[in-house]
């Protein structure tokens, strides 16, 4: 039945929180979901994961992926780190590249010093150049945002290549796709895991701008690939399969980081509902297919302060359990449970 409830059951089997995914179907979660990230404030460098998702260490499955190059860093979602997958990669740029117009002196210095001796990391630029690191940084990342030159990181080390982008990618063609025809590729994948969207979701995963999300999605309904239900979009695949059959939300809980992929598309809401000005949101919790919490207290480089879990109080046994399935117990005890203090 087309309504809330089968639509949230049917988003939580695309996002294998049903039934976990196994090397092929999740290949094809990734892609769909991309760009990928790491768990948030965790250690420099670690590959992305889509945590609970996957019937085998995906961590290590996309370090492996790293390694080979399959996976590819850039700068993407507001100029933030994400790992795509090598056959993405024009299609990425499409939506994401931000030529530079004209180069700065400092720009074209590191450029050219990159095009003469490259590769080379940061610390060979300050000496080649005179330049600080903190003067270094944010220039490679502009460079990075135009798709000029490539960070080859592939694992936790910060001595890491600095390549221009034509010699690391020679055949790759940047103007393939506009940012339309891109959105157009990317909602089609966003759809089929989220079920039902809205502009707002869409923009707050890609981080482009609303009007263009909303041009392209229009195109899409024109197309008949698309089709409207409470103020947001779906596939008409997806519309006739829902009038056909009914999806039952499982009975779970689940404590989300903050990069994970249901929490980043409904971030522009997520922050004001369960901020309370004093603490760091740590995580989300799902409960049977919605967000209904958060995990709050604060980031430390080692176990988390929980100072407070806010979530239903009919839940409290399973919620807290989920919560400890990943932070650790004895070295982050929650403190309270909707304010009222824990023994």
């Amino acid at each position: 039945m087309l309504d809330h409830h089968s639509i949230v059951g049917l988003r939580m089997r695309r996002q294998h929180l049903v039934q976990r995914a196994d090397t092929v179907e999740y290949d094809a979660l990734y892609r769909d979901t991309s760009p990928g990230q790491n768990v948030y404030w965790n250690g420099f460098g670690d590959p992305p994961s889509l945590t609970f998702r996957a019937d085998f260490d995906d961590i290590a499955y996309n370090r492996s992926r790293q390694k080979s190059r399959t996976l590819l860093k850039g700068r993407f979602q507001g100029g933030n780190l994400g790992w795509i997958e090598r056959a993405d990669l024009e299609l990425f740029a499409g939506a994401y590249r931000k030529p530079l117009p004209s180069l700065t002196p400092a720009q074209q210095t590191l450029w050219e010093l990159l095009l003469r001796e490259g590769p080379m990391n940061i610390q060979g630029m300050k000496e080649a150049t005179g330049l600080l690191v903190k003067e270094i940084t944010p220039v490679l990342h502009r460079l990075q945002e135009a798709f000029l030159i490539y960070e080859d990181q592939y694992d936790g080390e910060w001595d890491r290549g600095w390549y221009p982008f034509a010699e690391m990618f020679p055949d790759a063609a940047l103007s393939r796709y506009t940012r339309q025809e891109s959105l157009e590729i990317l909602l089609q994948r966003f759809a089929r895991r989220m079920v039902l969207f809205d502009l707002k979701m869409a923009r707050s995963f890609y981080r482009l701008p609303e009007r263009d999300i909303k041009a392209a999605a229009q195109k899409l309904e024109t197309e008949g690939i698309f089709t409207r239900f409470e103020g947001g979009f779906l596939l008409q695949a997806d519309a006739e399969l829902l009038q056909r059959q009914d999806f039952d939300p499982p009975v779970s809980v689940f404590v989300l980081h903050r990069n994970d992929i249901l929490v980043k598309a409904n971030e522009h809401w997520l922050k004001e509902a369960y901020g309370d000005g004093e603490n760091d949101i740590l995580q989300y919790i799902l409960v049977d297919g919605e967000f209904q919490g958060a995990v709050l207290g604060h980031f430390k480089n080692g176990p988390y302060e929980i100072e407070n879990i806010c979530a239903p109080a009919k839940r409290r046994e399973a919620v807290m359990e989920a919560v400890y399935r990943v932070n650790s117990r004895e070295h982050s005890p929650a403190a309270r449970y909707n304010g009222e203090k824990l023994l």
